[in-house]
């Protein structure tokens, strides 16, 4: 959720800064502001230009004047979250002296009663955001330096921010301070870059510091320094970003989530490259930091994920069951930090994050860790928050994710759930011809998904069949139902039908109410144990005048259409299953001519609760 971009250097900022807020759209955001220091230099102060508005980074670029020019500046995108969408709330947020300039992501927990205290010493604000409480408080600081200044004031801070600080009178440098919401340094040649997310800075450097919580940094054109709120210095070595400027750029597709979409032959391949032992039927998954008496102490499995990572959790913890034979259920991370959850000592808790920044999930690590239990990660965004919180985890490698709807990288994840239980179950009780059969299928989803891919034309026509439906009904049983519940998700976030996923058992016990001819049914029906079960559902809904769209591996009788999925080994059929119903919720919305990388209210990263 929402975006920063900071740079100092020699080149002309605005257009920098610009560019790097045109990098962060897919993150979610409804207006946009650029402030920059002209002038000044050691010992004299500058000044602070802005512009800012409602809506787009185009818009904010329609806004800057000609004469705007500068060598430090920082820019932002705002998802709103105190006050709405307008000229006024947007950042980079000022004093009334124009001296202080600050970009702000996260929320302020004590705002409100921050804001009262200062109203109360005569301070006026202007916005109805939070992050105002903070310049005023960086303003009326009294340390010399504007570290000091900014350290002072994020005392009285309580809740997450990454941020971004101006001064005029200290020209030269940019102070950021990181609690709860990324804050990334780009390494330049006498130039330096501060963002949000990396997707900012890759097409000027891959040389980039990432700032732990409680940790802030001054960058100056030919160097920085970092270290914490309380002055401590801490040390920082730049790692290089795995992926260059181009993973980001569309590659002759029209929208990301195409593109992304695409991919997932190629992402699965490198998911599973150098990690396939077919000497003992098994998997190299270094990066866990656990050994065999360890994995074979664990009594059960907890996964915890928000949105489409819960979903691939549930997918997760199925194949873990079926092959480790270890209990493993999935729950949402936002309800399970807030329920005072009893902490096993014996449970192996494995959190699901795509960029790792996901705050309801870091803070479920956070407290997980406190009370001395053994976390996981699995994580697409190498040495992000909750990487580097876990005890240890396996990266899912699907590369850049941009559009805000997630495609490649739950596939990923979910394959990655496959060589999990394949490690845990061959670590337990697994034979090895059943290794040697799930390794099989592992091997061959890439040339599966590439099948798959080859239909869209055929989902082209059927998307423009259904996307006049007001409400879907997605139904599986079983390991189909976590596919049901994420193509449910896809078709909302792109598309805003409404739609809903119940296991096809519980038909009988509600949702056949709803069950008419304006209300199409997509049934999930794999070829395995339960096959007639399905079958029986889908008489069921026929019976009523139910239109019905089946994702199986045969033709069903009693389905209007359906998309026919190559059969891999039952554990794994889920991940095939659900990469059409990706195309369907695609191009349903490329029907309906919605903002398919941008759904509406929506963000990326959702880096706030």
């Amino acid at each position: 959720m929402c975006g920063i971009v900071g740079y100092i250097g020699k080149r002309d900022t605005a257009p920098l800064l610009l560019e790097g807020l045109q990098r962060l759209e897919y993150r979610g955001y409804d207006s946009a502001g650029i402030a920059i220091q002209t002038g000044g230099t050691a010992g004299k102060p500058g000044a602070l230009k802005t512009a800012k508005t409602k809506g787009r980074v185009r818009d904010l670029e329609e806004r800057v004047p000609k004469r705007f020019s500068g060598t430090a500046g920082i820019a932002h995108t705002r998802w709103a979250t105190h006050g709405a969408p307008n000229d006024v709330n947007a950042h980079p947020h000022l004093d009334p002296a124009e001296k202080v300039a600050v970009v702000h992501n996260g929320i302020i927990d004590n705002a409100a009663e921050l804001r009262a205290k200062l109203s109360a010493d005569g301070v006026a604000f202007v916005s109805e955001t939070d992050t105002e409480v903070l310049v005023h408080l960086i303003a009326a600081a009294q340390a010399e330096s504007l570290e000091g200044r900014v350290q002072e004031a994020l005392r009285h801070i309580e809740g997450t921010y990454g941020i971004a600080v101006l001064h005029a009178d200290f020209p030269e440098r940019i102070v950021v301070a990181r609690n709860g919401s990324p804050v990334v340094l780009g390494i330049g040649e006498n130039e330096m870059f501060v963002a949000s997310d990396v997707a900012a800075l890759v097409s000027h450097t891959r040389q980039v510091v990432t700032l732990d919580d409680g940790e802030m940094a001054t960058i100056k054109a030919g160097d920085y320094r970092t270290y914490t709120t309380e002055g401590s210095r801490t040390s920082s070595s730049p790692e290089t970003v795995e992926y260059a400027a181009e993973s980001y750029d569309l590659g002759g597709h029209e929208t990301y989530m195409h593109k992304e979409i695409a991919e997932q032959a190629d992402a699965v391949d490198r998911v599973l490259a150098g990690r396939i032992d077919d000497r003992f039927a098994t998997v190299h998954l270094g990066g866990l930091n656990l050994d065999p008496r360890e994995a074979r102490a664990v009594r059960r499995v907890k996964i915890l994920g928000c949105g489409t990572s819960y979903h691939a959790g549930l997918i997760g913890a199925q194949m873990i069951e079926e092959l480790a034979r270890i209990p493993a259920d999935a729950e949402p991370a936002s309800e399970f930090r807030y329920r005072n959850a009893v902490v096993d000592p014996d449970t192996l808790y494995i959190a699901v994050s795509q960029s790792g920044e996901t705050y309801d999930a870091l803070a479920a690590v956070q407290e997980l860790k406190r009370k001395g239990a053994r976390v996981l990660g699995v994580i697409n965004v190498v040495g992000s928050a909750i990487a580097r919180e876990a005890d240890g985890g396996v990266y899912v490698h699907a590369g850049p994710e941009v559009c805000v709807v997630s495609t490649k990288c739950f596939t990923n994840t979910v394959v990655a759930f496959g060589l999990l239980a394949l490690h845990l179950g061959r670590t337990r009780d697994l034979s090895v011809k059943d290794g040697k059969r799930i390794i099989e299928g592992l091997r061959r989803l890439p040339a599966q998904i590439a099948e798959i891919l080859k239909q869209e034309p055929e989902i082209e026509k059927l998307a423009e069949k259904y996307a006049d439906a007001r409400s879907m009904l997605f139904i599986g049983r079983v390991r189909g139902y976590p596919v049901a519940l994420e193509a449910s998700l896809k078709l909302k976030e792109v598309s805003y039908i409404h739609a809903e996923a119940y296991p096809a058992s519980e038909l009988k016990h509600g949702p056949l109410a709803l069950i008419e001819p304006a209300m199409p049914t997509v049934a999930i029906v794999p070829e395995d144990d339960l096959l007639e079960k399905n079958r029986a559902a889908m008489e069921e809904i026929k019976a009523r005048s139910g239109r019905i769209l089946a994702v199986a591996h045969q033709e069903q009788e009693k389905a209007d259409h359906t998309i026919v999925v190559p059969k891999n080994e039952d554990e794994l059929d889920p991940i095939l299953m659900g990469i059409p119903l990706q195309l369907l919720a695609y191009h349903t919305a490329l029907a309906l001519g919605r903002d398919i990388d941008k759904p509406r209210n929506l963000a990326k990263s959702v880096t706030v609760e």
